[in-house]
């Protein structure tokens, strides 16, 4: 097989659709594994946040070294590690009391939002009806009822979204994705070290959420992460922006089939709505400034 056939099999659409789903997937299951372990063993959040910062580290560590780069330790890194610690803990403890599928959309939904209202503030165009519908049907979703989550549930993984979307906006500022990730996950290990001395007490690890969180931190989140920023130098800004929609489509599905969850009338209708506003907002600004451009 010569190299211009294996990289146009590379770039070839069906095989790029495939990874994409597969990505899609991986990003959903971060939710379904943290979802299984907290409720099917007895490890505690601390104790899987830790476990996956620090699998993801040493995951992303060998990746970097085989690349033969160096990580960057700056104040900068410093302060995106403190915030992909901050979304991981909170990821963690906000799911001792939410559904797969609830929490995926909270999280999704609220560090959507911070990123397109940072983007307003800088001046770009969207539609502010897509944000008020991906706002009201929020409040919608957060509203109390018998079968909703806990309101301190629901705080902490917006606490989880708002430090997601400002790790992500922060990541954006940086020459190398890979890098910057990877130097983020390096810089989160001492922050995990200090949870656990801090929750030292509460502590309960066992080997099947121990695995859980290898895994998630390990596969779907570095090896996920990896392979989405290479996606994203191959396929259209627009496309990257709203194929992400499906991840709370697929963790509530995801909870449905294997976690026995269930989703009341008045959550998949207000989850739509978020989705909706989310979708509508992202097409008319890439729209916009493509169009500008």
């Amino acid at each position: 097989m010569t190299t211009s056939t294996a990289l146009s099999r590379f770039s070839s659409p069906w095989f790029l659709l495939a990874v994409t789903a597969m990505t899609m997937l991986a990003f959903a299951a971060n939710s379904l594994l943290t979802r299984m372990a907290l409720q099917e063993t007895s490890i505690d959040p601390a104790s899987f946040s830790s476990i996956r910062l620090m699998a993801g580290a040493v995951t992303l560590a060998f990746i970097i070294s085989v690349k033969g780069i160096k990580p960057s330790f700056s104040l900068s890194s410093l302060l995106s590690a403190a915030l992909l610690f901050t979304y991981a803990a909170a990821f963690s403890f906000a799911y001792r009391g939410m559904d797969t599928g609830a929490g995926a959309l909270v999280l999704f939904a609220s560090s959507q939002l911070l990123m397109m209202s940072f983007g307003l503030v800088r001046g770009e165009k969207t539609s502010l009806w897509g944000i008020v519908l991906a706002l009201g049907g929020l409040i919608v979703f957060l509203l109390p009822s018998d079968r909703s989550a806990p309101l301190s549930y629901s705080v902490m993984m917006l606490v989880a979204g708002i430090a997601w979307g400002s790790f992500s906006l922060l990541g954006r500022a940086g020459a190398s994705a890979l890098n910057s990730t990877a130097s983020s996950f390096i810089l989160s290990v001492p922050f995990s070290l200090a949870l656990l001395w801090y929750d030292r007490h509460q502590l309960d690890i066992n080997l099947v959420g121990t695995c859980y969180a290898l895994l998630s931190g390990s596969v779907t989140s570095a090896l996920g992460y990896v392979v989405w920023y290479w996606l994203r130098t191959r396929m259209a800004a627009i496309t990257a922006g709203t194929v992400q929609l499906s991840v709370p489509v697929l963790s509530a599905l995801l909870g449905v089939l294997l976690l026995d969850e269930t989703l009341s009338l008045r959550s998949v209708l207000a989850a739509g709505i978020v989705l909706l506003g989310v979708a509508l907002t992202f097409w008319t600004t890439r729209s916009r400034s493509s169009l500008a451009e």
